[in-house]
């Protein structure tokens, strides 16, 4: 089964696409990027017997909605909004990079809705050094020498060897602008936990964005309901870096 609709909530519409059958999992791109970064999760996912839910962040495609004055909380209705329509819950939703805040916004706000959920790259309270916060602000200028700017891409993004060119487009900058506002209005400890909810993080050994030291304070403040994977070879843009990976450990945890 694949659907492509869109769910309304006031001012507020978004573009979801729905693939597959069985148990729902939700995923939720990373920062000012789209769900097509899924394109690969998604397709195993369903090969595997899971229904796959693509809410494309406000501001993307089809989905619209104001992006001032925004909290993470706002973010996470939509999701909470889009999981309600299609149906499904509880559900697995799985975040990367930004998508992750969201994700443990909604296990906090709607817990439930949510079964479970699964942190790829997962960052918030340990922050990068200061020459990645540089790389990541120039990995975001587009007018930047092609050379220069996949420099900026590598070394904010990806491990030693890897390629930056999947992430040199896809980005929506005002969108990212949004989501970064809308992080720093809401206060880390509001979303830190992910309510209750059994958690899997999964992270990049390089991951130089959100530090693996994230995970560690997550492992060591909520114990027996985190489960922690170290992705050699990875670092932030784990999705194009360690597909089969990735995949392999989500699938592993879902069939646990």
């Amino acid at each position: 089964m694949n659907v492509h609709t869109v769910v309304r909530a006031g001012a507020v519409t978004i573009q979801v696409a729905v693939y597959g059958e069985g148990e729902t999992v939700v995923l939720l791109p990373g920062n000012g990027r789209g769900t097509e970064d899924f394109d690969d999760l998604s397709q195993r996912l369903v090969r595997a017997g899971y229904r796959a839910v693509l809410p494309q962040p406000r501001g993307i495609g089809g989905s619209v909605g104001p992006l001032d004055g925004l909290t993470l909380h706002d973010l996470g209705t939509d999701v909470a909004t889009v999981i309600t329509a299609v149906g499904g819950a509880p559900v697995t939703i799985v975040g990367h990079a930004f998508g992750n805040r969201i994700a443990r916004v909604v296990a906090t706000d709607h817990p439930t809705l949510v079964q479970q959920v699964i942190l790829v790259a997962a960052g918030g309270m340990i922050p990068p050094s200061p020459e990645t916060q540089e790389a990541i602000r120039r990995a975001s200028e587009t007018g930047l020498a092609r050379e220069e700017r996949l420099a900026a891409l590598r070394r904010a993004y990806f491990a030693t060897g890897n390629d930056p060119g999947p992430w040199e487009s896809g980005w929506h900058i005002p969108v990212s602008n949004a989501q970064r506002a809308a992080n720093s209005a809401t206060p880390v400890q509001a979303w830190w936990a992910g309510g209750s909810a059994p958690m899997l993080v999964l992270q990049g050994a390089e991951d130089a964005s959100a530090p693996p030291e994230n995970a560690r304070r997550l492992l060591e403040a909520y114990g027996a309901r985190i489960t922690v994977v170290e992705i050699p070879g990875a670092g932030h843009a784990m999705l194009p870096e360690q597909p089969e990976r990735i995949a392999s450990e989500i699938l592993r945890y879902l069939q646990r």
